[in-house]
């Protein structure tokens, strides 16, 4: 076997490190319900946070919680920060966010979700997360992207792989900026 033959092997191993080439990946999940509480949010299989997708995808619906009950949704971000919990300024951005009543938007991420459906999302709740020729760029970091049924592209998050265990935890979102105006509240439609 030459030096070259092993870069035609397949990647061995499901661990995926930061820094890994994931272009152009796209990954799905599915959910039955929306978890109510952290315990719920901690029960889902996705909550090994073994990948970014994983932890992006449990991101969405701990917006989702927030939206419905700020204590719980903070809960769940704090958890998925990990050894970074949300500070004053996190919170503060979250409570203007979905002042006047933008409660719909972090629903806009899951699948059948458009301004003319009130950003009502077809069950199971799906989300898809996409990466790019970026994502990997940073050492230690993952930028990915998640479809909104309000917007022309794609929004970013961006996760931090925690060296002790490998864990994928949320650094920063971008999924609470601005979409289409639902039909409902729309003076226009």
């Amino acid at each position: 076997m030459g030096i070259f033959d092993k870069l035609k092997q397949p990647a061995m191993g499901s661990t995926m490190t930061a820094g890994a080439s994931i272009d152009n990946q796209r990954e799905t999940f599915v959910f039955a319900a929306l978890p109510e509480s952290l315990a719920a949010l901690q029960t889902l299989p996705e909550a090994a946070l073994d990948t970014p997708f994983q932890t992006a995808a449990l991101t969405v619906l701990a917006l989702c919680a927030y939206a419905a009950d700020q204590g719980i949704g903070q809960e769940m971000l704090n958890w998925l920060r990990g050894p970074r919990p949300l500070n004053g300024q996190d919170i503060s951005f979250l409570k203007d966010r979905f002042r006047d009543g933008k409660t719909y938007l972090p629903f806009t991420y899951f699948a059948g979700s458009t301004a003319d459906n009130n950003y009502t999302p077809t069950q199971p709740y799906t989300i898809h997360i996409e990466s790019n020729h970026v994502s990997g760029q940073e050492q230690g970091y993952m930028k990915l992207f998640i479809p909104c049924g309000g917007a022309d592209a794609p929004r970013p998050i961006k996760l931090r792989q925690r060296g002790s265990d490998k864990k994928w935890f949320l650094w920063e979102q971008y999924l609470l900026t601005g979409v289409r105006t639902p039909k409902a509240a729309d003076p226009w439609a």
